[in-house]
């Protein structure tokens, strides 16, 4: 879940699926001269749109790649399954019923479709809609042994190398706090509000895939306090004067654990971390570190971005529903990137002093 504010401003077995990126993203193509427009006989490229445009393409981009993601994850189950029933010798549909309909095809209990009755809000008897709620349930049965059984065959395929490339956003890393293995393969940079609710409930997930990727991610963090929390300003502030003693990532966590965020609470904190409580004071009373604050919140907003927690892994950014699995999934799959770019590196130099 994200707290939103409207803005203004594939080796699949021995098949390689490879959908190459468009042709109009610059993030594929560095430095490309594809001229997109010609005003006046002057020549304007893909590098001069990325110049002036960049950040505000970004989401297009995403929201376009993320509809190709879908679309390449379909086509991988349906070569999966007509491989499969090809091996059966059946058709795709009688494969799905002999191992996922067959999964759905006894009825529910009594008891069962009575305990879904009771949780469904209507005022209709429940005879009324017994048999919705059977093809409710049955519906639901299918869907997930389906999961099952095509995991199965992905599991059962080999490796399954996703080649569509998604964009990434070129964020700087000046004057962002970072924790972590230096020179790590994967960073996470989260912009986020310390007063969001749904920041608060991810940050001991973000806290727990830092310790199980230890040594292989670095973590950022930067702020983008909406205007509907009205403590959220003060408290990105606050971080950055504690960073200012060399307390960033102590006071960063005590915000989300405490959230009690009044600027009593906040001079406090700061005693508590045994900062100098004088000189915490007078950066947060004269706002010393509101520019900084504005300034990635701006960065924030240029991105497109409209609610927080929004993260970026690599600069991808990661949509949907941000659940430990679903981050998890992603580091993977950059993990897994940055591994074989490495091993192709490896591989051309071996060959090169052959």
């Amino acid at each position: 879940m994200r707290e939103t504010y409207k803005l203004s401003a594939l080796l699949i077995g021995a098949v390689a699926v490879v959908l190459p990126c468009a042709a109009s993203d610059p993030q594929t193509a560095p430095g490309s001269q594809t001229v997109v427009v010609e005003v006046s006989g002057v020549n304007l490229t893909l590098t001069d749109l990325e110049q002036k445009n960049g950040p505000a393409l970004f989401q297009a981009r995403t929201t376009y790649y993320e509809s190709e993601r879908r679309a390449v994850e379909g086509l991988i189950d349906d070569y999966l399954l007509e491989q499969q029933a090809r091996k059966e010798g059946v058709t795709v549909a009688e494969l799905l019923d002999r191992h996922v309909n067959s999964a759905a095809s006894k009825e529910p209990s009594e008891e069962a479709l009575r305990v879904y009755y009771d949780g469904v809000d209507t005022t209709e008897p429940y005879e009324a809609v017994r048999s919705k709620i059977i093809d409710t349930l049955k519906q639901r049965r299918i869907a997930k042994a389906k999961a099952a059984y095509m995991q199965s065959l992905r599991a059962a395929a080999g490796p399954i190398v996703m080649r569509l490339a998604p964009p990434r956003a070129p964020v700087s890393m000046k004057d962002v706090p970072v924790r972590g293995a230096a020179g790590a393969p994967v960073t996470v940079l989260e912009y986020a509000d310390f007063e969001c609710p749904y920041c608060q409930q991810i940050y001991p997930v973000l806290e727990k895939l830092q310790t199980e990727f230890q040594g292989k991610i670095a973590f950022g963090y930067k702020d983008f306090p909406l205007p509907m929390h009205p403590d959220a300003q003060k408290a990105a502030e606050a971080a950055h004067c504690a960073a200012a003693q060399g307390k960033y990532w102590e006071y960063h966590g005590m915000l989300f654990q405490k959230k009690e965020l009044s600027v009593a609470s906040l001079k406090g904190y700061a005693r508590d971390l045994k900062l100098d409580g004088a000189a915490f004071d007078a950066c947060l009373d004269a706002s010393k570190m509101a520019p900084l604050v504005g300034a990635q919140a701006a960065e924030a907003q240029a991105f497109g971005m409209q609610g927080t927690p929004s993260i970026l892994v690599n600069g991808r950014f990661v949509g949907g529903n941000l659940t430990y699995e679903r981050l998890h999934a992603v580091i993977m799959e950059e993990l897994s990137a940055a591994m074989a770019a490495q091993a192709e590196v490896s591989g051309k130099s071996a060959h090169g002093e052959r």
